[in-house]
């Protein structure tokens, strides 16, 4: 299948005739792959192919292949390089959409009414008056609230926790401004994991500025609970945030500082604390793989797995997910991240993963795959993806990853892709 951009002769603007002049403008997220966004984003900033791989260290050659969807850009190490040369986001080149589809669950309430409760100017102060009139919630129905929000996350649910965080933060500054004593450090805890909710969501529907925002808040309220464990669970989703802007030297130093905090507290720790300090070092292991550092990715899986060790099995201790089984599923990601394909692929398949959360699970499947399409094992490859897809719709059809497989597979066909790619590929709205 002939591509556009095959034809050097051809203007870049005639790829997008067909399409409104707003509609590109707006970067046309769910419709080109990365390596178009660059071609786009390149030809805005009159880049020639030659110049714009100079500066990221490759050759004209390589770029074109990219451009022109030959090679895949699937290492973001390298797409955070290209997005730094073209002074644009790394979300502009991956292009993240954040339309959540409306649902029973998510009603038709979802990211604008959060972001409208994280950009209140009532919530930033006392002074000014409460978010909210009322008595305050008790703290066992709070406590309660704050679990299903983070089940729906970690169940992939993505439209039922966008739609409760915004009441939800509300009533956890109200418990926060009418508690005093224990009562108001628990509040503190629950309201710092509410706000840490709502950055893990955003962050997984593309929302990046809005995620750092919520961390932020949340990461202070931590730190006027008391709690150690609340504070440790909350570098991690700072540490998420910079992973996601493409700060992956400051997110590793992150969690070197992190660790150095929390380590006085390993001689008598909970299982919580082991899981939240051994999961922020699963967490920089992403950020240094990304960051092209080998030495300390592995030294940071080492002690996370030390950590899994301790803690003995399994086990879900504030949402982490923690313990054996996700250190070996980093292991998997943290080999793509590096270009190591191979390994991944033969990796990847062995880990058991049945007994994780659904995000875990999915977010392992689309690893996979990335890994197997890398190797030219397409149909294996989908399969992972539709078995993600039918559990966890919500996560497959917002994560990069997905999107991106999917539409290499449809511009890398010649003559019409399979009827299952076509199907999927509609389903993911990205053709």
């Amino acid at each position: 299948m002939a591509h556009p951009l095959d034809d050097p002769g051809k203007s870049f603007r005639g790829l997008f005739a067909n399409r409104g002049e707003a509609e590109v403008m707006r970067g046309m997220t769910q419709h080109l792959t990365t390596g178009e966004r660059v071609a786009w984003y390149r030809h805005r900033r009159g880049l020639s192919q030659e110049v714009l791989a100079g500066l990221v260290g490759r050759t004209a050659d390589w770029l074109g292949k990219a451009e022109n969807n030959r090679i895949e850009l699937d290492r973001l190490s390298v797409i955070r390089a290209l997005a730094h040369a073209l002074d644009v986001s790394m979300g502009d080149l991956i292009g993240e959409p954040t339309l959540v589809e409306w649902s029973k669950e998510s009603g038709r309430g979802t990211l604008p009414a959060l972001r409208e409760a994280l950009m209140d100017y009532r919530l930033l102060t006392p002074l000014i008056g409460a978010p909210a009139d009322g008595e305050p919630p008790a703290l066992d129905a709070l406590r309660s609230d704050v679990g299903e929000v983070w089940d729906a996350y970690q169940g992939s649910r993505y439209g039922f926790a966008a739609r409760q965080l915004p009441l939800l933060l509300a009533d956890a500054l109200l418990a926060v401004r009418a508690h005093s004593g224990t009562e108001r450090e628990e509040s503190n805890s629950l309201l710092a994991l509410t706000y840490q909710g709502a950055a893990m969501v955003l962050g997984k529907l593309g929302e990046n500025e809005l995620a750092w925002i919520a961390a932020d808040r949340g990461l202070a309220a931590a730190q006027q609970s008391g709690n150690n464990v609340i504070t440790g669970s909350l570098f991690r989703s700072v540490t998420h945030c910079l992973l996601s802007t493409g700060r992956f030297e400051t997110a590793v130093q992150l969690v070197n500082d992190a660790a150095g905090f929390l380590e006085p507290g390993l001689n008598d720790a909970t299982p919580a604390y082991l899981s939240v300090y051994g999961t922020l070092f699963l967490t920089g292991s992403m950020a240094a793989a990304r960051a092209e550092d080998r030495a300390t990715t592995q030294a940071f899986l080492q002690e996370a797995s030390t950590m899994a060790a301790r803690l003995g099995s399994d086990a879900n201790h504030m949402w982490t997910a923690f313990g054996p089984t996700n250190v070996a599923i980093h292991r998997v990601a943290t080999a793509g991240e590096l270009g190591d394909m191979q390994v991944a692929a033969e990796l990847g398949p062995t880990v058991d993963t049945s007994a994780l959360p659904v995000e875990r699970r999915v977010r392992h499947n689309l690893e996979v795959a990335r890994a197997l399409s890398a190797w030219n094992r397409t149909d294996d490859a989908l399969a992972m993806v539709l078995q993600a897809e039918r559990i966890a719709p919500e996560q497959v059809r917002h994560h990069y990853m997905s999107r991106e497989l999917v539409l290499g597979w449809v511009r890398g066909t010649r003559g019409r892709p399979t009827q299952s790619v076509a199907d999927l590929a509609d389903r993911l709205r990205v053709v």
